[in-house]
């Protein structure tokens, strides 16, 4: 086990966290992450029954710790925010909005809390709330970003918090994770290069978008509705940025987006899905197994710290 903070906290081998990709993040891709010695994430992001499924399915195709992604704004939040008590989930991670009502909850279940952050103002309320860690997420990440780089976010995070911080958003390999080790980050959290993972059950179009993408072949759409959004370009796109040119009313925004990540994970439509995907993509060039991805990523960050370590 490698010595993090993070990693011995949770029982987990290797500080890597796969990320809760809402429709795709489900028990194949969770289980397989867990198994490889990270900490696989099942997105809460669904119907409570779809998210329970998915829950007792994981458990069967791994004994190791895996956890649940809860976004708060969610319609189901509250449903599944006690339904992972009911079924001993280990780890919570949450993103849109504060997780401190169900704080006390989760912890009189042993469950350790996790949430996204994009600002050193949130992690450090977070960190007042009682979570064991937060996820500093920076916009190179796919779907809702925010503001600032993962460059400038993690350090300013790390020295205004005590408890653990995982850097996420623009990380694929070895050199990135390395970086965000020097940079003070006591784990990495990986979305963009699981996509393309063997046991990842997204359709085969939205894999192979992913791996033909170039390093500037990414944008983030919805910025003037306050939810932006990284997705790859494509039609879809297109439009929405026709929206933006004619500053169009919010409805029309809803109605272009309803329903449009679905049709890229589920149907293969990458014309007019939302192919979200983050900054990286262009450096994801081949389908691997979790655990080749993990041992890979591992064993290049030892030898990057070690190639840095020798030029001093």
């Amino acid at each position: 086990m490698i010595n993090s903070v993070f990693s011995n906290m949770v029982g987990i081998k290797y500080p890597i966290i796969q990320g809760a990709m809402a429709w795709i993040a489900d028990s194949s891709l969770a289980a397989a992450v867990s198994n490889a010695g990270g900490l696989g994430i099942i997105t809460g992001n669904a119907p409570l029954e779809w998210v329970r499924d998915e829950i007792r399915k994981a458990k069967k195709l791994t004994d190791k710790p895996f956890g649940v992604n809860i976004m708060l704004l969610s319609e189901t939040a509250e449903a599944v925010a006690k339904m992972a008590c009911e079924e001993k989930v280990k780890v919570v991670t949450t993103g849109a909005g504060n997780p401190g009502k169900y704080i006390d909850m989760w912890k009189e279940n042993d469950i350790k809390v996790i949430p996204v952050v994009a600002s050193v103002a949130l992690a450090k309320r977070m960190e007042r709330a009682g979570v064991d860690a937060v996820i500093a997420e920076g916009c190179e990440s796919g779907g809702h970003v925010g503001e600032l780089t993962t460059m400038s976010l993690v350090p300013q995070v790390v020295d205004a918090v005590s408890i653990p911080v995982i850097a996420a958003g623009g990380i694929g390999d070895g050199r990135g994770a390395a970086a965000a080790f020097m940079l003070g980050a006591q784990g990495i959290q990986l979305g963009t290069r699981f996509l393309v993972a063997n046991e990842c059950t997204v359709h085969a179009n939205y894999k192979e978008k992913v791996l033909k993408a170039k390093d500037i072949d990414t944008q983030v759409t919805g910025r003037v509705t306050g939810h932006p959004v990284r997705v790859l370009r494509n039609k879809l796109v297109r439009k929405f940025q026709l929206l933006e040119k004619n500053g169009a009313p919010m409805e029309e925004y809803e109605k272009l987006g309803r329903g449009a990540l679905a049709r890229a994970v589920r149907e293969g439509d990458i014309d007019n899905g939302s192919v979200m995907a983050g900054q990286i993509a262009g450096l994801v060039c081949k389908e691997q197994s979790c655990d080749e991805i993990i041992q890979e990523i591992f064993k290049e960050t030892q030898e990057n710290l070690k190639r840095v370590e020798n030029m001093f």
